[in-house]
């Protein structure tokens, strides 16, 4: 299960698969009135959460970490919502896993500016599901899903060393 928090909006996706194959089980937004008290869009956020994971019964729960924008008070209000998303998905007994904004981006699209629209078209073009009626909400979600996905299944990222960098490129190195 992808998750991407807000107080006004928050998308959710739900992948499925193993090895090379995804498939799509859900997607949505929970939307709150902005006219609501804070408190009560934080508890609508969790009982909506709880409702999601009940229903599909995820194994795994990965949620975009928090970025700092210009606006303080816009980042504090992000961190409750994410705070009450991930308490849901802890008291659920699932496992939680952070990504930035930029990287789900570059695991996606393979730069971390990508638009959210470019997201949202590569989201598609790898669940095969068409993006007329999908919200970028719900297709950040999912690409946070397919995130995770990718770094769990995916081919094992290989960290070169110093000496490994000397042996290939003797060339570059003062002797």
């Amino acid at each position: 299960m992808g998750l991407d928090p807000g107080t006004l909006v928050t998308g959710y996706g739900i992948i499925s698969g193993a090895s090379a194959a995804m498939t799509m089980i859900a997607r949505g937004t929970i939307r709150n009135d902005p006219k609501c008290a804070m408190s009560l869009r934080l508890q609508h956020i969790y009982e909506e959460i709880c409702s999601i994971i009940r229903e599909y019964r995820p194994e795994e729960f990965a949620i975009e970490s928090a970025f700092y924008g210009k606006n303080a008070q816009s980042a504090l209000k992000l961190g409750h919502a994410r705070g009450v998303a991930i308490l849901a998905a802890v008291q659920s007994g699932l496992p939680v896993s952070e990504y930035s904004p930029r990287e789900v981006k570059k695991a996606l699209v393979g730069k971390g500016s990508a638009s959210k629209e470019q997201v949202r078209f590569m989201v598609c073009s790898l669940l095969g599901v068409r993006s007329r009626d999908m919200t970028l909400d719900a297709s950040d979600a999912l690409a946070i899903a397919i995130c995770r996905f990718h770094r769990k299944f995916g081919p094992p990222v290989k960290k070169a060393d110093w000496s490994s960098y000397v042996r290939a490129h003797p060339e570059r190195v003062l002797q």
